[in-house]
């Protein structure tokens, strides 16, 4: 790999590597190492390395800094929760986007069969080549380098995305948790009302009510949150998390889980 390249790699990267034999293998495919290996004569033939071995680390770096991200910033979650949102993260869908992001196809190195073949559109090649690259990484600088560039260029984006776009982010499903929670403490489902809509119809704005009834059948509300949304389910979204708020923030002892619940599911 020429010289000029490696430093155009490094800059999409973000990151420096001081060995640079091992980011050589990290985009090194098997196609090019058999080849190479095939045309070596006499004793001196020796093996040479490519991304599979760093493909296998990088895949288990990767599921490592996901989970305890995904541990310590949504503490409220489920194991199952957590797995769901864990799976989509490394999903060769998600990592595929990432890949192409980084331009990582330009860099591949690939045996002329592989090459023909339109070897570097290929996401199975991209994605591993991703993961070894990560492998790489925390060979070269150890876990701290490799953790913020899994959280820079792998998982902010995605979660922000999600989020920004109203998708079944858990960290957003203000609704469920207030669902959960009034269960929890014995009490009435609150109800949604839509109180305005305004606004041209691509552009329109929904506000939405949320009431809180002391007991079932009651028609009086203890509070009401209200919100603005682009989208009804958005608006809904935003007057759960202020009732989850109000809830942790009355006087009378409602469990620790309450607060701790309202607290986390604010998290950015």
């Amino acid at each position: 790999m020429k010289e000029r390249e490696i430093t155009a790699l490094e800059t999409a990267l973000r990151y420096h590597f001081h060995r640079r034999g091992v980011i050589e293998q990290a985009i090194t495919h098997s196609s090019q190492a058999r080849e190479q290996e095939s045309q070596q004569t006499g004793e001196n033939k020796y093996r040479v390395s490519d991304n599979e071995q760093l493909e296998f680390l990088g895949d288990a770096i990767l599921a490592l800094v996901t989970s305890e991200e995904l541990f310590q910033r949504f503490p409220q979650f489920r194991e199952g929760e957590l797995s769901k949102l864990r799976a989509h993260l490394v999903s060769e869908r998600h990592l595929i986007r990432v890949a192409q992001q980084l331009e990582l196809g330009h860099y591949l190195r690939l045996g002329r069969g592989e090459e023909k073949s339109g070897g570097r559109g290929k996401t199975a090649l991209l994605v591993d080549a991703l993961e070894a690259i990560l492998a790489a990484i925390y060979l070269d600088g150890g876990m701290p380098p490799v953790r913020e560039f899994i959280l820079r260029e792998i998982l902010a984006p995605e979660l922000e995305r999600m989020e920004r776009e109203g998708g079944a982010l858990p960290m957003n499903d203000f609704k469920s948790a207030l669902q959960e929670t009034l269960q929890g403490l014995g009490m009435a489902q609150p109800s949604y009302v839509l109180v305005e809509e305004a606004g041209p119809e691509h552009r329109k704005t929904f506000t939405v009510e949320v009431r809180l009834h002391t007991t079932k059948g009651d028609s009086g509300a203890e509070f009401v949150g209200r919100a603005q949304g682009s989208t009804k389910k958005t608006a809904e979204q935003d007057a759960a998390r202020q009732l989850l708020s109000y809830l942790a923030s009355r006087p009378q002892s409602v469990g620790g889980k309450l607060a701790r619940g309202s607290r986390a599911a604010e998290q950015p």
